[in-house]
């Protein structure tokens, strides 16, 4: 990746970054800040994991925990004494995703933690592995780190199970535009229509990056009608409603929506304890209830997020050797869970322009220029919705706008971003810098 970077942004980013092992297909970077997590999570997380997965096509996910200085050095003295975590040592053979479907076998019903924030969907996810085909298309949406991969993949591994003849396919949808693109070049799209079509369950994850393909679309669109006449089960995910995928065919939309679309809310409270609690019997770790109820109350993130704090103690715990007392758990927490500071305007305004690489002065300047009306838009979005400050004062700090200008601004942010994925993303990437 140094190759590929600056000399400054591989410094500023990846100096003090480490792999501190890699199990079950997970590779866990040791990172030495919880900004540089988030960094990592929202800006370079696709670059990292190409990298690895480049070293080896085992890789099949990547999670970042906080390593201090001093735990670094003792995983570092652990490094030489046992060479386990280098790729050239790791038996990463046994590290795998089945190459003939896709699937990981650790997905499972079993280990899938149901609460009210998921059970439609669950309910949904066992009424088709009951009587395949009963509801075509199956399509669940919600935010990143829902557990909508757990449970789709969870389907296509139950019904191999259940049936060995049973072909089950799962696809990301990035990696079947890649894959559609690359035959066509090679002039062998029928090869690539005959490998979709003899499928009896076809599973695709993050439709939503399928927006403004329009021949994979089309491919799709074609794939999913033979599919569908011929009695098999098609499952689908997305980050959001697919009315709401901006630049999706409206015949693909209207195909979606003739299936079941169900949403995965936000974990609760007690499914956020179920769910700690799970994570720590599958990393053998021994959390008590007090432990439980701290972590399922200060950390109100999403699945993802919850199984990097687990993954994080764990790693704790094998330095020091032993459990962590409540106020070490509390000290890991603050300084891994996304914090909650007071954010003054200069802090966003930097945080903008770092991400838009412009000038910070040019947000509050009158300029009109296209480059800087969006990130200033922007700007006076985040200060309303997330810091609640006043039209008429963020006004006042932009240059002096009149209140009016700030409203539209709101507004038009607001609006634009339930049908523009990207401006939604980049707006989220900006608040975790924050």
């Amino acid at each position: 990746m140094e190759l590929t970077l600056s000399k400054a942004n591989f410094v500023m980013w990846f100096k003090d970054t480490f792999i501190v092992r890699i199990e079950d297909g997970v590779v866990q970077i040791g990172v030495p800040s919880a900004f540089i997590k988030e960094w990592f999570g929202n800006k370079y997380h696709k670059m990292i994991f190409k990298s690895l997965r480049d070293a080896s096509e085992h890789v099949r996910s990547l999670e970042y925990v906080i390593v201090k200085n001093d735990a670094r050095r003792e995983v570092e003295e652990e490094e030489k004494k046992k060479k386990r975590f280098t790729f050239q040592e790791l038996p990463l053979h046994d590290l795998y995703i089945n190459k003939e479907d896709n699937l990981n076998p650790r997905y499972t019903f079993e280990n899938f933690v149901v609460g009210p924030f998921n059970e439609l969907a669950h309910a949904a996810a066992q009424a088709i592995i009951k009587k395949p085909a009963s509801y075509n298309p199956l399509f669940f949406y919600g935010d990143t780190g829902r557990g909508k991969t757990h449970l789709i993949q969870a389907v296509g591994n139950y019904l191999k199970q259940q049936d060995s003849n049973k072909k089950v396919y799962y696809i990301t949808s990035d990696k079947f535009h890649q894959e559609f693109v690359n035959l066509m070049l090679e002039g062998k799209i029928n090869t690539f229509k005959e490998k979709y079509r003899k499928y009896d369950v076809f599973i695709m994850d993050d439709i939503q990056f399928l927006s403004r393909k329009e021949k994979s679309q089309e491919e799709l669109f074609h794939l999913f009608n033979h599919l569908s006449d011929n009695n098999k089960q098609i499952v689908f995910s997305s980050d959001m409603h697919p009315n709401y995928i901006n630049d999706l065919e409206d015949r693909l939309k209207s195909r979606f929506v003739a299936g079941m679309i169900v949403d995965i809310q936000a974990p609760d409270y007690e499914s956020r304890a179920a769910i700690i609690r799970n994570k720590a019997k599958m990393r053998n770790i021994d959390l008590g209830p007090d432990m439980i109820d701290y972590l399922a109350t200060a950390v109100e993130g999403n699945i993802r997020e919850l199984e990097g704090i687990v993954n994080n103690i764990a790693c704790q715990v094998e330095l020091k050797g032993r459990l962590l007392e409540l106020i070490e758990l509390k000290h890991l927490v603050k300084d891994t869970a996304k914090p909650a500071k007071s954010v003054s305007v200069k802090d966003v305004l930097k945080a903008i322009s770092q991400f838009y690489d412009i000038e910070e002065a040019s947000i509050v300047d009158k300029t009109r220029k296209k480059e800087v009306v969006k990130p200033r838009q922007i700007a006076m979005y985040i200060l309303r919705e997330d810091y609640n400050i006043s039209y008429p004062a963020i006004g006042a700090k932009l240059g002096g706008r009149d209140h009016t200008t700030v409203i539209h601004s709101c507004d038009k942010v607001k609006n634009d971003i339930k049908g523009n994925n990207q401006l939604l993303q980049e707006v989220n990437q900006i608040r975790a810098m924050l």
